[in-house]
């Protein structure tokens, strides 16, 4: 994102917006884009008002257009009662959702929001990611980092997974969970004395989290799982189960796998590195 804008210049590679050369032109980026950094927007000293129609102002927005969009960001986000309110006197949620009012008031041709909802409470969590939905309905290009992966599900059209820098897989929600080979995802949290992993009886791999283990699950077998899941309670192997519809945070750990799979991996590097 930092490269997109001109804040860091790309080792190899072409960004292109509409056609556009941004590395060429980083200022025609900037005009382009508005962006989200990961990190608190510092606006302690401002109200929420206040910055919302600063940044409007600074996007070139006219003065009735930002008021009128900034009402109804506030509004969207239930940020009223904090509106009047000095920034350095709210909360890390708070100031999450006014960054993004900042990047969305006046949106770009491309909207970029790096982990939007760190901070975030629950419900206005999901009042955000209907705004991030708003946005890309509305015309703009949105481009999203984040670590919510279940919550993204709902509003993503297309995505790429990353590991370690590269990208290993790309596509759009359903053809990315049509990879499991599962519609159902069986969550087993196994006791914390368990050391070894139930076998799956499902012909599908059991990838470990932790101490959960996920299971894919044919639906005409989701009798099956639930009895299975519910012998292994009863041997005192499973602190609790739950079954349901595969996200694509199972595609995440699927790919990916665990942290002791990546571990593995980092370890593995580390000895052919020295090698």
């Amino acid at each position: 994102m930092n490269q997109v804008v001109g804040l860091l210049r790309p080792t190899s590679g072409s960004i292109r917006i509409d056609g556009r050369d941004m590395v060429a032109d980083p200022s025609l980026a900037r005009r382009l884009c508005s962006f989200q950094a990961q990190a608190q927007v510092p606006i302690d000293g401002l109200t929420p008002r206040q910055a919302i129609g600063l940044l409007g102002q600074l996007r070139g927005g006219t003065g009735r257009d930002v008021e009128l969009r900034r009402a109804r960001l506030m509004e969207a986000l239930e940020l009223e009662q904090w509106a009047d309110v000095d920034a350095a006197r709210l909360s890390g949620g708070v100031k999450r959702l006014v960054a993004f009012a900042m990047a969305a008031v006046v949106p770009g041709r491309l909207v970029m929001l790096d982990e939007p909802t760190n901070d975030v409470d629950p419900v206005r969590r999901r009042l955000l990611w209907r705004q991030v939905r708003n946005l890309a309905d509305h015309g703009a290009a949105v481009l999203l980092v984040t670590h919510n992966v279940i919550e993204a599900e709902r509003s993503v059209d297309r995505l790429a997974i990353l590991d370690e820098g590269r990208v290993i897989a790309e596509g759009t929600p359903s053809e990315l969970k049509s990879r499991l080979g599962a519609a159902l995802r069986l969550e087993l949290v196994l006791e914390p004395e368990v050391t070894d992993m139930p076998e799956s009886p499902f012909g599908l791999a059991a990838v470990p989290v932790g101490n959960r283990v996920m299971v894919g699950v044919p639906t005409d077998a989701a009798g099956q799982a639930v009895a299975w899941a519910e012998s292994l309670e009863a041997a005192g192997l499973v602190e609790e189960f739950t079954l349901g519809p595969a996200t694509l945070e199972d595609v995440y750990v699927a790919l990916v796998g665990g942290a002791d799979a990546r571990a593995d991996r980092a370890e593995e590097a580390l000895d052919a590195n020295a090698a």
